[in-house]
């Protein structure tokens, strides 16, 4: 780590200037940004309230999928204020104690997330490739233990990024070429040699994030050797669909994360507005999407919800 120079302050706020280069169109992007945000939030809490209400739904698949919507519901709430802000209001000051808490937030539950889609992917390996003692071996107590190591493993290891951050010196521009406050776009602004710094939280996400992305595959190469060998091709076409949509998202989230890791790595001739567009992408899209793949695609969680819709109408 190099010498920090202390004597020049932090800055009291910072400037978000949104996507550059597409700041006449910031007011049409707002739209779809927060039309996913509000289904996000409505599409997670109804999840959360209907495992909560229904006894039967107290099963590893479905807790897991509580732990993964609150995770959703914390990190597009994290991310969608400020774009939101920036491009309707105007408002583009952010304080910087409030950046440092944003980056927490953004770049921990980031890590959770990819945490329960592997914890997600793991369940189904058990439930698809040895269902008799599924509950057995994913019994609550395990559940909860699996749950708190992907929090742990979260807060652990991106907490040193808004501590590293507040003991540097700031002695350039205020202004943050982006629509929230990335770690990487914040520590461009310091005025003393960052290559360590930026080298530890790329390798921190390239490590944690490939790790993931390896063990969810072979999980699911597993299910498909599995679902290959179901005796009922019907039983065997219902698990791919399933799988499949899960795959979906899961790819959206490591391929959208995994270019804007790569490029602040490789990419220097990648356009700015491409970068920061699709890094809103993969914070906003899985939360977008995990709702209507995980939610509206399960059976029990769906005749739950159209059930209490009939009896409220009636």
């Amino acid at each position: 780590m190099p010498p920090l120079n202390t004597s020049r302050p932090s800055p009291v706020t910072f400037l978000l200037m949104g996507i550059p280069g597409l700041e006449h169109l910031h007011v049409w992007i707002g739209i779809p940004f927060c039309s996913m945000y509000v289904v996000a939030v409505v599409g997670n809490v109804t999840i959360l309230a209907v495992v909560r209400a229904e006894r039967s739904l107290h099963e590893p698949m479905f807790l897991f999928l509580c732990m993964l919507s609150i995770t959703d519901l914390v990190l597009s709430t994290s991310t969608l204020p400020c774009p939101a802000c920036s491009f309707w209001l105007g408002a583009h000051d952010i304080a910087f104690d409030a950046c440092l808490t944003q980056m927490f937030f953004i770049h921990s539950f980031t890590t959770m997330e990819s945490g329960f889609f592997l914890a997600m992917a793991i369940d189904r390996y058990v439930a698809i490739c040895d269902p008799l003692r599924h509950t057995t071996i994913l019994s609550h107590a395990r559940i909860t233990i699996m749950g708190i190591i992907v929090v742990i493993r979260g807060v652990a290891f991106f907490s040193p990024h808004p501590i590293l951050l507040k003991q540097l010196p700031y002695c350039r521009t205020r202004i943050i070429a982006h629509t929230y406050c990335e770690f990487m776009a914040v520590v461009k602004l310091a005025c003393v040699d960052i290559r360590a710094t930026k080298s530890y939280s790329l390798s921190m996400a390239s490590i944690i994030g490939s790790c993931d992305a390896i063990l969810i595959g072979v999980s699911y190469a597993f299910i498909l050797r599995s679902v290959f060998r179901l005796p009922s091709r019907e039983a065997g076409f219902k698990a791919l669909g399933t799988c499949g949509s899960h795959v979906c998202v899961i790819l959206v989230f490591y391929s959208t994360a995994g270019f804007s890791i790569f490029t602040h790595r490789f990419g220097k001739s990648v356009p700015a507005h491409i970068h920061i567009f699709i890094a809103n992408m993969y914070l906003l899209v899985p939360p977008f999407l995990n709702p209507i793949v995980y939610g509206v695609r399960t059976k029990k969680i769906r005749e739950h919800v159209l059930r209490t819709l009939m009896i409220k109408v009636a």
